[in-house]
């Protein structure tokens, strides 16, 4: 059989038919990944493309496009306000490709080496949001398996500006699927492993809990619970014995961190549950409307810098509502009577106006005194 040349895939490709390639804006483990305009639709996605399986043998060449159309299915099982949508899966020589909703976004992992570090305020919402969907996917019956700060988007301009979304079910299980888990082969990157799937266990809802507060824990300290180390085999041991570094950032989430990050698997919560605790710590109970579906925002309100580009940062949300600050009511209700008072002294300067209902009586009667004395003194100058 005579190998026909592939065709060379760049910007203005066709594919399917039906998608116009504009530029790449991604890659990962399974290949680029495309803007695209969809030409029926008239939208903007977002298409993965396999990498080439050009130069594998046949078995390997069929493991890889199976794996892609098998994203597909797991992925478009899932409909989340905060998950990537999967809109379409389709062959373009001989190739399958995703196609995806596009986010303009910025990873959790990008904007962690902008600014280091998030406050746990601003974790605490990504955490519920991001918490909230897995807990659908779980009802499911979804293990996404290699939830971490780059598989977390926030967009970073347009209407949902602010809005964190989980991405990248590439190597997720389904349920009625085959178990494609074989004995000892780890799935995950190793940072956020939880210590049973670091020693080659299937992974689990439960597994996606310690990696979401293991991504949680990275947002907020700068550093992974296992620390970092260019030796993956090193990290992946610290992660077997649990070996996680105390968390010193954290604040009000420590405890809802720890507790998805039990080495034990049967003692960490259900992700529902993990998302409640997230946010009663940071914002009391029933605040999950305000929270769920809502931009990620700084304590007064606003839309932080590193969520969004230009004159988006540092501006109220039309959508948005103030954070439930159910910790500072006591020093609020403490603060107000100052203020009152501040502003009822009627000691300031500035032309303002006294709050003493007596002034204007004392003013008039000493102008009436000075002009007596102004007569006086013409009368003994004549």
């Amino acid at each position: 059989m005579i190998d026909r040349p592939r065709p060379i895939i760049g910007p203005d490709y066709l594919v399917a038919g039906r998608y116009r390639l504009q530029s790449k804006i991604g890659g990962g483990g399974m290949g680029a990944v495309w803007l695209a305009l969809d030409r029926l639709l008239n939208r903007d996605v977002a298409i993965k493309q396999v990498l080439t399986t050009a130069g594998l043998d046949e078995a390997t060449a069929r493991a890889v496009r199976e794996q892609i159309m098998h994203e597909g299915r797991v992925a478009a099982k899932l409909s989340h306000e905060h998950a990537i949508a999967v809109y379409d899966v389709v062959l373009e020589a001989g190739e399958p490709w995703l196609v995806m909703e596009h986010l303009p976004s910025r990873s959790v992992a990008r904007a962690l080496a902008l600014v280091e570090t998030l406050p746990p305020v601003e974790v605490a919402q990504i955490g519920a949001q991001v918490a909230d969907a897995l807990a659908a996917a779980h009802a499911a019956g979804i293990v996404h398996r290699d939830i971490k700060p780059g598989n977390i988007l926030v967009a970073d301009r347009g209407p949902e500006v602010g809005k964190a979304k989980l991405s990248d079910f590439g190597i997720s299980s389904g349920a009625g699927d085959p178990a494609d888990h074989q004995d000892g082969i780890i799935t995950g990157t190793p940072s956020y492993l939880p210590p049973e799937v670091a020693r080659g266990a299937v992974p689990t809802t439960a597994s996606d809990v310690f990696s979401l507060g293991a991504t949680l824990y990275t947002a907020i300290e700068g550093q992974p619970p296992f620390g970092f180390d260019d030796d993956s085999d090193a990290v992946v041991a610290r992660a077997a014995m649990a070996q996680i570094i105390p968390p010193t950032r954290s604040g009000v989430l420590t405890a809802a961190l720890l507790h998805m990050m039990e080495p034990a698997p049967q003692r960490r919560p259900s992700m529902a549950e993990a998302r409640d605790e997230i946010l009663t710590a940071a914002f009391g109970p029933g605040t999950a409307p305000y929270i769920l579906g809502a931009p990620v925002r700084t304590e007064d309100g606003t839309i932080p810098a590193w969520a969004a580009r230009n004159s988006a940062s540092g501006q109220r949300s039309p959508h948005s509502t103030p954070l439930p600050r159910p910790h500072r009511q006591h020093a609020g209700a403490q603060a107000a009577p100052q203020q009152q008072q501040r502003l009822g002294s009627g000691t300031g300067s500035g032309g303002g106006f006294s709050s003493n209902p007596g002034a204007p009586l004392a003013i008039a009667a000493g102008l009436l005194i000075g002009l007596v004395l102004v007569i006086a003194i013409i009368i003994v100058a004549l």
